[in-house]
């Protein structure tokens, strides 16, 4: 078996040239050089920051936004709460008791009988206004009637023949007044013929169109005179240009330009990958360097600040909560729980106290008529209704 690959089925490699080779390795060692100091400083303020960011700011931050919400939010929330709520409630049902009730009393028992009386007695005169202008509107019919025959008749008998001698007298003289205009056109066209049209014709025929064409034919020769010679001068100057400032321009581009550049752009390339590889392997160094002086830390100061939390705080910590938190805060809840209760017995008794109020002024509320249901029309009463027991005929009674 061939382990190895045929040269056909072998990957292409880029091939490299010399000049790459030459400048990799130098390059890429003063970079990593350069690089190594600037990654672990980096490093080291991004763990700075992170670290400042989780034990300074943050705790900060919290403390100010509570700082805030005390100094700016409570307050509003507790004067909105406490103070605009219950005075807008008793403004409001203050405006009920001043305005809304007085004007539904009016609206019920004084507006509403007097707008009936007001649209009966204008149903009654509109009525009346109504009848009225009915019997004028007939009268005013009749009389129109009357005027309508009257011109009609005089259309028929007097203005119908006048009309007529008329149209017959504007026909005639319509047709003289045409024969007239007739002839007069005739004659002027015959005139505008024989002295304007036929000596036009013959100046244009025979001066203005042969002198057009000479002059036409001597224009045509002198443009084409005119673009020869800068036809010439164009090409002089196209051929002085290049070979004085485009061929040694195309020279300068060709054998000098880019070979320069693909020299910088070897050295860019290889100076980008260097910094890469240098920024890859600079991460890792610090990378390690962190973890040791993260150990080192843990070992020094975080395992021993451990182990006295563990050992030492947290039991007084559970003494502290079970002989002295706890009873304060059940007795905490013991007042809270009894203000709570006095409170909804002051609400209540105010309540009660408002109802009594407003049922001394006015009177209590008049229930709601029952309307009665189609099943209770339709169905006897419960005093009525038949029962195996008793017995609802006149015959069977007792």
């Amino acid at each position: 078996m061939d382990l190895e690959k045929s040269p056909a089925e072998r990957p292409a490699v880029p091939a490299e040239g010399c000049l790459t080779v030459a400048i990799r390795l130098p390059v890429r060692i003063v970079v990593l050089v350069l690089v190594v100091p600037v990654r672990m400083l980096w490093d080291a303020l991004v763990v700075g920051g992170r670290f400042l960011r989780d034990t300074v700011l943050r705790p900060v931050g919290r403390v100010l936004q509570w700082v805030a919400w005390a100094v700016f939010v409570w307050p509003w929330v507790t004067l909105w709460r406490y103070a605009v709520v219950p005075v807008g409630k008793a403004l409001a049902w203050l405006g009920y008791v001043s305005l809304v009730v007085p004007a539904v009393w009016m609206y019920g028992t004084v507006l509403t009988p007097v707008g009936h009386a007001l649209a009966w007695v204008a149903g009654g005169v509109g009525a009346g206004f109504a009848r009225v202008l009915r019997g004028l509107g007939a009268g005013f019919a009749w009389v129109l009637r009357g005027i309508g025959v009257v011109l009609a008749r005089v259309y028929a008998r007097v203005l119908t023949p006048v009309g007529r001698a008329v149209a017959w007298l504007l026909r005639g003289l319509g047709i003289g007044f045409g024969a007239v205009a007739l002839g007069v056109y005739r004659a002027v066209a015959w005139l505008v013929r024989h002295l304007i049209v036929v000596p036009a014709l013959w100046w244009y025929e025979w001066i203005l169109a042969p002198v057009g064409r000479a002059i036409a034919w001597a224009a045509r020769g002198l443009g084409w005179l005119v673009r020869m010679i800068f036809t010439g001068i164009g090409a002089a100057l196209y051929w002085t240009l290049r070979v004085l400032l485009v061929l040694p321009a195309l020279a300068l581009w060709r054998w000098v330009l880019v070979p320069v550049g693909r020299v910088l752009a070897v050295v860019a390339r290889e100076v980008g990958d260097a910094l890469g590889h240098a920024w890859r392997v600079a991460g890792h160094l610090s990378l390690a360097v962190g973890r040791f002086l993260g150990r080192l830390f843990r070992w020094i100061f975080v395992e021993p600040a451990r182990w006295v939390y563990r050992s030492v705080l947290t039991p007084v910590g559970h003494l502290v909560r079970d002989t002295v938190l706890r009873p304060a805060a059940e007795a905490a809840r013991g007042v809270g729980r009894v203000t709570r209760q006095a409170l909804a017995a002051a609400r209540e008794s105010a309540r009660q106290t408002r109802a009594d109020i407003r049922r001394m002024l006015f009177g209590t509320p008049r229930e709601p008529e029952r309307v009665p249901l189609a099943t209770d029309r339709r169905e006897p009463g419960a005093a009525g209704t038949r029962t195996l027991g008793s017995s609802t005929t006149a015959l069977t009674k007792d």
